[in-house]
């Protein structure tokens, strides 16, 4: 028999046990041992169904949870980046923000701003900048965007790094595993950049990873290069 006192309090609060899945989970099998093998208990068997379904929409809505709040996150990640470009008052700053809080900020191992130029990296001003800036020939961008491939452009490209990367990412050359390519247009009559994310780990840059943020990100870095270009 049940304790006088459990029994006392399951009559005073019945919702308890209803509202307990496991519990109520445990009578509906009691009861169908208790009616034998050649009844079928239908409402214990609606009862499973929807157990099951109440346990993938739960799942469903952690996962979109879970989403939304990362999705958040990226978005404070890129407006506080966003607000450290344009403190820096000469563009020496500005390329030493870049590969230093802002990367931070972003929680990337290194960033690199690769410009097109006619001359390439031989005037002397341009070794002053370090490691952030690459120079490159015309035509790199494109190139390096395409990774080989006879396909469109992207204005955002995220995959794995590969072998593709060559000097771009100097002394970090086989460190880095992924890559976030952001094709940037500084105006007519200027040669195409690029802004590049890398990342040791292979699975920070994925290409089924939306783009959306980097896109926002891309836009104004663009817009602020076209402030120190000019």
């Amino acid at each position: 028999m049940i304790e006088q006192d459990l029994r006392d309090k399951i009559i005073a609060e019945p919702e308890t046990i209803l509202e307990d899945r496991d519990v109520m989970n445990a009578l509906v099998a009691a009861n169908e041992r208790a009616m034998g093998e050649n009844i079928v208990d239908l409402r214990g068997i609606a009862m499973q169904r929807l157990s099951g379904r109440l346990d993938r929409l739960e799942d469903t809505h952690r996962t979109v949870i879970a989403a939304a709040y990362e999705n958040l996150a990226g978005t404070n990640q890129v407006q506080r980046a966003i607000l450290q470009l344009l403190d820096p008052l000469s563009f020496e700053e500005f390329l030493r923000s870049l590969g230093g809080e802002v990367a931070q900020m972003l929680r990337v191992d290194c960033i690199r701003l690769v410009l097109e130029s006619l001359q390439g990296d031989e005037e002397p001003a341009l070794r002053k900048l370090g490691d952030v800036l690459f120079v490159a020939e015309p035509g790199f961008v494109g190139d390096y965007l395409m990774g080989g491939r006879n396909v469109p452009t992207r204005p955002v490209v995220l995959r794995p790094t590969g072998q593709s990367s060559g000097p771009l990412y100097g002394d970090r050359t086989g460190a880095v595993r992924s890559e976030a390519l952001m094709r940037l247009d500084f105006g007519k009559g200027r040669l195409p950049g690029m802004l590049v994310m890398g990342s040791e780990d292979p699975h920070q840059f994925k290409p089924n990873h939306g783009t959306e943020l980097l896109a926002f990100f891309a836009g104004v870095f663009e817009r602020t290069m076209r402030r120190w270009l000019a």
